[in-house]
């Protein structure tokens, strides 16, 4: 049976805007005001330019050393150094994915299937490539790749220097998955992705071939609506430990050399998880941010004042998580009790990528196009 491919952009479907629930349609459910907080720090904006608004997409901007890559719907790639604009393109193509970069190439996506690469340095266009559908995702730079997840879920290998198809990985999907701009990691021998149906697979990433394959979630429920478990937000892999969030599944960790399973924990996001020494921060559908124990899985705390304000994944600053929401806010937590202790302001528009640490800051990208560079203090 051919894929139906169900039209929900992560972070940004009307119902979760609307304050409601994905599904249920129950329009009782509205996102929290903001309550009043004695902050003890503060974010300290850095510098905040402008690429270009994000549409009914999801552009997550490039971060390496002081440079901040962005792309937006019109066509416009804009590097950034330490705030100050380096080169600005705009090319006669939609985009529709976010943008990766090692500092030497920049690669983005188009709804056409295309992939198209420019030197990082000046900007100037150096190859377009084609892989099988649609490039919701920011392409993984490095290792002499370019590493694309297509809209059909397939993986896609190309060679960095002349954008020739080197491998591409495969599974079959559900009758219902959720359209999504999720991404894959790219490491020394290795790429994660995340999977329509719960799965997550490691990929050897100069063959395309699998290492091991494991379920974060069984699909469960009576009906194909209740059965979608996708993988949609990013992986995060710290030591020996690879953890990830399912939408209607659990988070689980899992070990990465082997993909044995750790802990996991009922809970669905689809916004996605980061993780320290001793905690995985996780962001769930209705707004609530959970800190588990990294070694069992143990509740340690939850944050629910943010109810149904759409969150981005946590980011860790330090001791410190990060989180931005629908009206463009980013909040800042003690990551040991789940306070806040600072918040912050963009240009009112929603936070839909997934935030980007840089340093010992963070840069969030907002749907109208705003690029803002933060930092705790």
């Amino acid at each position: 049976m051919r894929t139906v491919v169900l039209r929900l952009v992560l972070l940004g479907t009307a119902a979760l805007l609307s304050g409601c629930s994905l599904f249920s349609g129950d329009s009782k459910l509205k996102a929290a005001e903001l309550t009043q907080f004695a902050p003890s720090a503060e974010f300290a904006e850095l510098w905040h330019g402008s690429v270009g608004k994000a549409g009914d997409f999801v552009f997550t901007p490039a971060v390496v050393d002081n440079s901040v890559f962005a792309a937006s719907r019109d066509g416009s790639i804009v590097r950034f150094d330490n705030g100050r604009e380096i080169w600005r393109v705009s090319i006669d193509e939609k985009l529709s994915g976010g943008i990766g970069s090692d500092g030497q190439l920049v690669a983005v996506g188009t709804p056409k299937g295309e992939v198209l690469s420019f030197d990082a340095e000046t900007g100037k266009p150096l190859w377009k490539s084609r892989v099988s559908s649609e490039v919701l995702a920011a392409p993984a730079v490095g290792e002499g790749l370019v590493v694309v997840r297509s809209g059909d879920a397939r993986v896609a290998g190309l060679d960095a220097k002349d954008g020739k198809r080197r491998w591409v990985f495969q599974r079959a999907t559900p009758t219902l998955s959720l359209r999504s701009n999720v991404g894959v990691l790219l490491g020394q021998k290795v790429v994660v992705a995340g999977l329509p149906g719960g799965k997550l697979v490691a990929i050897n990433n100069q063959s395309g071939a699998p290492i091991w394959e494991v379920a974060v979630a069984l699909p469960k429920g009576a009906t194909e609506l209740e059965r979608v478990a996708d993988l949609t937000s990013s992986p995060v892999v710290q030591g020996r430990e690879i953890c990830a969030a399912a939408f209607q599944g659990r988070v689980a960790c899992f070990d990465i050399a082997t993909g044995n399973l750790i802990w996991s924990r009922e809970i669905s996001s689809s916004a996605g998880i980061d993780m320290d020494d001793k905690r995985v921060y996780v962001s769930d559908d209705k707004g609530t941010l959970h800190a588990f124990a990294r070694d069992s899985g143990a509740s340690v705390w939850k944050q629910d004042k943010l109810f149904m304000r759409v969150l981005t994944r946590p980011l860790v600053l330090g001791k410190r998580v990060a989180v931005a929401d629908f009206e463009g806010v980013v909040h800042l937590l003690d990551g040991e009790t789940g306070t806040f202790v600072a918040r912050a302001k963009t240009d009112g528009s929603a936070v839909r990528a997934e935030p980007q640490r840089q340093g010992e800051g963070i840069v969030v990208q907002t749907r109208d196009g705003g690029v803002f560079a933060l930092q705790p203090r």
